[in-house]
């Protein structure tokens, strides 16, 4: 029997864990309007407008100056300095031996979870939330069980006694999101000190995903006229060496989705095998973007102040425009850059959103997207003008009067 006669072997499949991930919805509702003539998209979670220039000029300047070669694992140093007096700053004293640097928020969740949890470990998370948090623990084989925010008259809330009640001795890791995507929702201090005593007790591990804190609207006048600049942070809490691993991001504060750029604040303990994960998932981030990450640290301050004050503009104006329109239930949230609101059809969000591109040209999230908790919401980015926003609400009004009575 010569070689070409040997049976040819069956295409090789993806392990069970990868086969079972769900595929992203909002992905979904997005491909099906790229190259659809005039779509409004408010699916993802970024804005209409483009990053600062003094960024982009800074990560030009490194380009030309030949900022083009690998870096160590956890990043240059004058980024990790930088990192750090940031994060102190903020939250207390915090030296670049507790920061790494990663390619993007999401690969430094990625991180954290290859850190701690493997197969078989128990993960719990609060949800409704961005899929990628409760996908990437199954990836590396655990399960993950979930606790639900509570919506009511005061928006969506946390029963932290249920979430005390979940987070039982077995359990690994804690995924947790404040300000939450997609709801809005903040964790109160006093809630998180009462889940991290309870970890403590029970030497649970927290992943913090804190990319929004400076996306922070206190409702208190009090707060406000402190200058708040970031919402409640387990960094206030915590030691720098205990199971906390907080996560961030300068996608959402300086408008650098595009860039992938990351970081971690984690205990030195872990640093050493941080790095070799790292190595084997994108072994540094690129040299002329950690570049523009310092610029952004040490000039951006203004412009994210700036960037927050417009938030809320257009959170409050898309608020009252929506409550204007009849069937929809929407209430201001505390953080982050979405309306997470019910209407008349969002009980099939998924159907309801493709509708909406193709009948409306308006591109809104499903409310499914973000776990079974999730559904019979939509997600509706306003990180835009209200001009924009205000044309998206008029689509959205024209199409339900369209389906009335359907």
């Amino acid at each position: 029997m010569s070689e070409l006669d040997l049976p040819v072997p069956s295409i090789p499949i993806a392990r069970d864990a990868v086969r079972a991930l769900r595929p992203s919805q909002i992905r979904e509702v997005a491909n099906a309007g790229f190259g659809v003539d005039d779509v409004l998209p408010f699916w993802f979670g970024e804005s209409d407008r483009v990053t600062p220039a003094f960024i982009r000029d800074a990560a030009s300047a490194a380009l030309a100056a030949g900022a083009t070669f690998y870096t160590h694992n956890l990043g240059i140093a004058p980024l990790r300095a930088a990192l750090a007096g940031y994060v102190s700053e903020l939250h207390g004293a915090t030296s670049p031996e507790h920061v790494a640097v990663t390619s993007a928020g999401v690969n430094a969740l990625m991180l954290a979870a290859q850190l701690v949890v493997g197969g078989g470990d128990r993960v719990v998370a609060v949800t409704p939330l961005w899929p990628n948090l409760v996908e990437i623990p199954k990836i590396l084989g655990a399960h993950v069980e979930t606790v639900a925010l509570g919506y009511g008259e005061r928006g969506w809330e946390l029963d932290v006694g249920q979430l005390l009640t979940a987070l039982t001795p077995d359990t690994k890791m804690l995924m947790i999101n404040s300000p939450n995507n997609p709801t809005g929702w903040v964790m109160n201090r006093d809630d998180q000190r009462s889940v991290l005593e309870h970890c403590r007790r029970h030497g649970i591990w927290i992943v913090a995903d804190e990319v929004y804190e400076r996306l922070y609207y206190p409702g208190d006048d009090a707060a406000q006229a402190a200058g708040v600049r970031t919402a409640p942070s387990f960094l206030d809490l915590a030691t720098r060496d205990e199971r906390v691993i907080c996560v961030n991001s300068f996608s959402k504060a300086w408008l650098m989705t595009g860039w992938r750029l990351g970081w971690i604040v984690a205990p030195t303990a872990l640093m050493n095998d941080l790095a070799k994960l790292v190595e084997y998932n994108t072994s540094c981030a690129p040299s002329f973007v950690q570049q523009a990450g310092i610029a952004a640290l040490q000039r951006g301050e203004r412009f994210t102040q700036q960037l927050v004050r417009d938030l809320r503009t257009s959170r409050d104006h898309l608020v009252r425009a929506l409550s204007a329109v009849p069937g929809v239930d929407v209430k201001a949230p505390l953080g982050a850059m979405y309306l997470f609101f019910s209407m008349p059809g969002s009980t099939r969000s998924l159907d309801l959103c493709k509708a909406m591109v193709r009948e409306a040209g308006l591109g809104v999230a499903p409310g499914s997207a973000f776990g079974p908790q999730g559904e019979g919401f939509v997600r509706w980015c306003y990180a835009c003008d209200t001009v924009r926003l205000d044309t998206g609400v008029e689509r959205l009004t024209r199409f339900l009067a369209r389906h009335a009575g359907a």
